[in-house]
């Protein structure tokens, strides 16, 4: 018996790189560079593709029909956005704005439904997404329902500072407004003031024409919270042993 291998069985594996194919541009996709408050789309755009955060860091708004705008995310690197596209959302339902020098992908929505069904790698990097933005948002929601403002603003900052994610917690460079973190929690600009002059008397943070968020201020997110449900205290407690004598910079206007 002939132990000759077949050339069409030694073919070279087919290999694919999420994050090769995420930073080239080919049909389908390009890559643009957007300056500080520049739009990347707008609320009433046509959603005809999804978007990727290669640099930088942007914030996705929603104004009411009474002019009323909140803050219903703010993504790094590595993160996606107008994804709604892919479920038949025909139009933007948020403006997306570059909160510094950005680098951004755009995926027609033809080539991201393309990979996704011919690159399980691809796939599951996305499901992953996915799963995370949901996770994210339930929590959003039962914050939103449950904390006080300034609990809530205590969270938006251990969540900019990127407290609890793998790795070290990294230095913000975007600048983040008073404004931002008030439309980020559904308050006013004073009441966040006041809660920030508040955290610094006791300690939680440095500010002193930039923020530094220090692990302490999660004992403001910890405190008192079995009423809200074992998952999401499980949750922040995860983030607690993570970010444990770590601390961030941010800018904060």
């Amino acid at each position: 018996m002939s132990n000759r291998s077949n050339p069409a069985r030694t073919k070279r594996k087919h290999s694919f790189d999420p994050k090769v194919f995420l930073d080239t541009e080919s049909l389908g996709r390009t890559i643009s560079s957007y300056g500080k408050d520049q739009e990347i789309f707008t609320q009433g755009d046509p959603a005809d593709a999804v978007f990727y955060v290669q640099r930088g860091r942007v914030k996705l708004t929603v104004v009411s029909k009474q002019g009323k705008e909140v803050v219903v995310a703010i993504l790094g690197p590595a993160e996606f956005c107008g994804e709604a596209c892919l479920s038949g959302q025909p139009r933007r339902m948020a403006t997306a704005v570059a909160m510094a020098d950005c680098d951004i992908m755009r995926l027609e929505k033809a080539a991201m439904m393309r990979v996704l069904a011919k690159e399980p790698a691809f796939s599951e990097m996305f499901i992953a997404h996915l799963l995370a933005r949901t996770v994210r948002v339930e929590e959003d929601l039962i914050d939103q329902l449950f904390n006080s403002s300034e609990k809530r603003l205590a969270r938006a900052l251990l969540l900019l500072a990127n407290f609890g994610k793998e790795g070290k917690p990294e230095r913000i460079i975007a600048k983040v407004s008073q404004e931002t973190l008030a439309g980020m929690i559904g308050t006013t600009r004073s009441r966040v003031s006041k809660f920030m002059n508040k955290f610094r008397k006791l300690g939680f943070i440095d500010y002193n024409g930039h923020l530094e968020v220090h692990s302490s201020l999660l004992s403001v997110v910890l405190n008192d919270q079995p009423h809200l449900g074992h998952a999401y205290a499980v949750s922040e407690s995860a983030a607690a042993a993570t970010a444990v004598s770590e601390s961030v910079a941010a800018k904060v206007a």
